[in-house]
């Protein structure tokens, strides 16, 4: 067995803290950018907190992209040091993934350059916020690529056990974003004051130095490198990691593109409600914190113990992933229900703004824990090779529950409607994930066999 191969020795909860635990931090220091953007905003007035409300989820259903590249390196890489194939041939494969998210990622910079003014005010963007949307954009697209390199190369790192170095690339890229926002927003000394252009400028410089680090700490530490052939076997490559990394893009951008057709339902109630949607979303998504963080894990657990022939330890990981989940899910609603209007008036400019936001907060938050489940149970699915039924089962959550049921109840209930559908979308889509799970065998070897080739 490859001593790279860790996650395969040992407790399976330890295997899975191993990359869980330091992934909170990182991925808590990322989704603290949005909220930073959003108070910092804030502050100007409620146009540029509204222009934020319709960029978060357009561009990362955008950035699911870089996820799913991700996601199938990781798959792949882990795979490998779970086969403990040649180490050149498990470098490579990173080498490879890299240059196919790049090159993607160019084309994809242009295409969001070029659509972004028509996507936006299809979504309902009044006059004035889309003259921030249109500070923010062109400079957002171009940092795209470096998000792409800087993801990939963490997927590398997570892929060898390693959440710690990964974690650090992410908190390196929040510390430097929102260190900068308020020098780009409000200006200082020589720096002009950009608004809503500054928090755009601040991402991308973040993203540039963090993805420059990590290629650099990964071809260090010879988890990349040239290897004698760098080009050999990259037909092969390509299609192992798209086999995962495409419908697991898809199926990440599945969740961001719904909630921007749900952003759309929202703006019928008035730019006010979305603002505080918006606002709502991103405190939600750092109660997430915890829970992204064990899909993080869970996919090299499984894809190592996958890649040893060891099921068993693979099906323990998911059971003990799901049980957090419900765990820590009933702590958040708690929570939430008890501070939903300090968090409001914390992340808003205040007035009616706060109100929508705090209205979501006491009722979605109850539902954090099927959320957690579906993302959890959708890594591993990625992790072995099964992304078409991880892609099933974000579709099902998304387009056959939350927006159909965010515009209808949107209709009956106004705005408290959209907080409904979130409790429907995310308790249902827990009980497809189980069900996705055990109907599938998914932790049976001889199941997955017959599904999928070897890659090896």
């Amino acid at each position: 067995m490859s001593t790279n191969a860790r996650l395969t020795q040992g407790p399976v909860i330890a295997a899975l803290a191993a990359v869980s635990a330091p992934m909170s931090f990182g991925i808590f220091a990322v989704l603290s950018i949005g909220v930073a953007d959003a108070y910092f905003l804030g502050q100007l007035g409620g146009a540029p907190l509204a222009a934020i409300g319709f960029i978060f989820p357009v561009t990362t259903a955008f950035s699911s992209l870089a996820i799913g590249l991700s996601a199938g390196a990781n798959a792949a890489v882990s795979q490998s040091l779970g086969r403990d194939d040649d180490p050149e041939h498990t470098r490579r494969l990173g080498l490879h993934a890299i240059g196919i998210g790049v090159a993607l990622a160019l084309l994809m910079a242009l295409a969001t350059w070029t659509v972004y003014p028509w996507l936006f005010r299809a979504l309902g963007a009044e006059p004035d916020t889309m003259q921030e949307i249109r500070a923010y954009m062109p400079i957002w697209a171009m940092s795209f690529p470096f998000l792409v390199l800087m993801m990939i190369v963490n997927a590398v790192f997570r892929a060898y056990g390693s959440g710690v170095s990964s974690a650090a690339i992410m908190v390196l890229a929040a510390v430097i974003n929102i260190g900068l926002d308020p020098l780009f927003i409000f200006g200082f000394g020589p720096i002009p004051e950009l608004g809503t252009q500054g928090a755009a400028v601040a991402t991308s410089i973040g993203r540039g130095v963090a993805a420059a680090v990590a290629l650099g700490y990964a071809w260090q530490q010879g988890m990349l490198s040239l290897c004698s052939n760098p080009f050999g076997g990259v037909w092969a490559s390509t299609k192992t990691i798209f086999s995962v990394g495409l419908p697991a893009g898809f199926s990440n951008a599945i969740n961001p593109a719904g909630m921007a057709l749900v952003t759309a339902a929202v703006a019928t109630v008035g730019s006010a409600a979305v603002a505080g949607f918006g606002a709502g979303t991103r405190i939600t998504s750092l109660t997430n914190v915890p829970m992204m963080a064990l899909s993080a894990g869970i996919g090299p657990v499984v894809g190592q113990n996958w890649g040893a022939d060891k099921p068993g330890r693979a099906r323990t990981a998911m059971l003990q992933t799901w049980a957090i989940c419900v765990g820590y899910g009933v702590a958040v609603g708690v929570a939430l229900a008890l501070f939903a209007e300090p968090l409001a008036n914390l992340i808003t400019d205040g007035g009616e703004a706060a109100t929508y936001t705090a209205t979501y907060l006491r009722v979605a938050g109850w539902s954090m824990a099927g959320y957690g489940m579906v993302v959890c149970t959708n890594a591993a699915m990625n992790a072995r090779s099964m992304a078409k039924v991880s892609m099933a089962l974000s579709i099902s959550r998304t387009f056959l529950l939350y927006l159909p049921l965010a515009w209808a109840l949107v209709m009956v209930a106004g705005f408290p409607g959209i907080a409904w559908a979130v409790v429907a979308a995310n308790v249902l889509g827990a009980a497809m994930a189980v069900w996705c799970a055990w109907y599938t065998d998914l932790f049976r070897v001889s199941a997955v066999r017959k599904l999928v080739p070897s890659t090896a």
